[in-house]
C-alpha cells in the first residue's frame, strides 16, 4: 500500500490502542514524501504502530514482501540453481525472487525462472505457500515441467543441475523455504499425487 494522505498523529483509543504488534519493524527513519524525520506510534483511525513523519504527518505502511519461484521438474528430478549473488552466495535453492510491479504471480514465477535458470518449461499448478513472518516475506512456489535439460542460467546463477531426491545437497540449501518445498514435493511424488501447501516458517 501507498504511503495514506497526512493524517494528524495522535494514539488512537479504546481498545484499538491495547492492540500490540506480534512482530513489529523498524524499517522507516525518514519520511518519503518530504524527508522528515518518522516516529513509530498508533494513527488516531488506526490500531497498529506505524512510522509518521514528525513534519507532514504522511503515514507510511510496512507491508510483506512476495517471493515467487517455481519447483522445476524433469521426471523425477528437480532443478536447482547454485546462488552466484548474496545473500548464501554458493548455496543452491530453487528459481526465485521478489515479485515486481505489474506482474502476476505465475507471471514473476515464469520470469524468475527463466532469469536464474534460463530453462524451457510449462508451469503448472500452484504447489506451495510459505509465510515468513520473521522476515516480513511470503515465498510461493509453482510447478514448472521442463521441456528440455538445456539450461542456459544468468548472472545470479554459477550453475543450474538437475537433482534425484538422494543426491539433493540438503545441508547446502540456502533457504528454508526451499528445504520445506522440496520435501513436501518430493513426499507428494511418493504418494503419487500432488497437492498444495501452505505453513509457516519461524
Amino acid at each position: 500500500m501507498m504511503p495514506r494522505s497526512p493524517v494528524k498523529p495522535g494514539l488512537a483509543s479504546g481498545a484499538a490502542a491495547t492492540l500490540k504488534l506480534m512482530h513489529p519493524t523498524r524499517t522507516y527513519r525518514h519520511c518519503r514524501s518530504c524527508g522528515g524525520a518518522t516516529e513509530y506510534m498508533v494513527p488516531a483511525d488506526d490500531n497498529r504502530h506505524r512510522a509518521v513523519c514528525s513534519l507532514c504527518a504522511t503515514v507510511h505502511y510496512e507491508n510483506p514482501l512476495n517471493v515467487v519461484g517455481t519447483v522445476p521438474v524433469w521426471g523425477d528430478q528437480v532443478l536447482l540453481c547454485r546462488r552466484n549473488i548474496e545473500p548464501r552466495h554458493g548455496f543452491w535453492t530453487l528459481p526465485a525472487g521478489f515479485m515486481e510491479m505489474g506482474e502476476t504471480l505465475a507471471e514473476g514465477a515464469i520470469r524468475e525462472t527463466v532469469e536464474e535458470a534460463g530453462a524451457n518449461f510449462e508451469l503448472k499448478s500452484l504447489f506451495s505457500l510459505l509465510n515468513v513472518v520473521r522476515a516480513g516475506q511470503v515465498h510461493v512456489f509453482y510447478i514448472a515441467e521442463l521441456s528440455d535439460t538445456q539450461f542456459a542460467p544468468g548472472p545470479e546463477t554459477i550453475e543450474a543441475q538437475l537433482f534425484h531426491e538422494h543426491e539433493v545437497p540438503w545441508d547446502d540449501l540456502a533457504f528454508r523455504t526451499v528445504h520445506e518445498t522440496l520435501k513436501r514435493y518430493f513426499d507428494d511424488r511418493r504418494k503419487g499425487q500432488l497437492g498444495f501447501h501452505c505453513a509457516d516458517i519461524e
